[in-house]
């Protein structure tokens, strides 16, 4: 599948309409969830039969984009409910059903149900409304013990740091500009952008 028309697939899945604060819930935009996918082709960590786990998967997008591309299934987590119910729309609208699992529980406890998963892709909440919203996410990669690419702000300074003292290497490989609507009642304005960076992972 080419770069373009993974996007435009990507960028008609159903989102998320009634957004949680607390939880951080941004979209990823359809053109920006490709190139990062792409990317991670780049690296060959994304392949036939590869076995993804997406945490805190949102409207499901990175997980069903990976499948798109090949991989042979994928595990879309997320804590919250009504999120879950939209992966499972936007999985059933194309016909995955059998590809891809979606696991409506908290992080920590969805490692048991995850089957030796080959890469994680993240974009977790950035601690933006809670400090350290993003620790739970970040010790569940070190657990899984594959492959991870993680989209964080790029203001953030302890990624590379939390990784190093558990004797992880990381590599930001990517920055640019994540949008923001103004989906919450503390945005002042209708649309905004900020820094976005690519992490890449991998076990010691």
């Amino acid at each position: 599948m080419r770069l373009r028309s993974l996007a435009i697939q990507l960028s008609k899945l159903e989102q998320l309409s009634n957004q949680k604060s607390e939880l951080e819930q941004y979209q990823t935009e359809g053109e920006i969830a490709a190139r990062w996918l792409f990317d991670i082709l780049a690296f060959n960590d994304l392949f036939e039969d590869c076995r993804v786990i997406d945490l805190g998967s949102g409207n499901g997008i990175l997980g069903i984009g990976a499948v798109l591309l090949g991989a042979e299934s994928a595990s879309l987590v997320d804590v919250d409910e009504y999120a879950c119910s939209i992966c499972r729309k936007n999985v059933e609208s194309l016909g995955i059903e059998d590809k891809v699992s979606v696991i409506n529980s908290s992080i920590n406890d969805s490692i048991q149900f995850l089957e030796s998963p080959n890469l994680v892709i993240s974009n977790p909440p950035w601690g933006r409304q809670k400090m350290g919203a993003d620790r739970p996410f970040l010790e569940s990669i070190i657990k899984i013990g594959v492959n991870a690419h993680l989209m964080h702000s790029a203001e953030a300074a302890h990624i590379e740091g939390f990784f190093k003292r558990n004797g992880w290497p990381s590599e930001k490989y990517g920055e640019f500009d994540f949008a923001i609507p103004a989906s919450y009642k503390h945005h002042t304005r209708e649309r905004g952008r900020t820094r976005a960076s690519l992490w890449r992972i991998t076990p010691p």
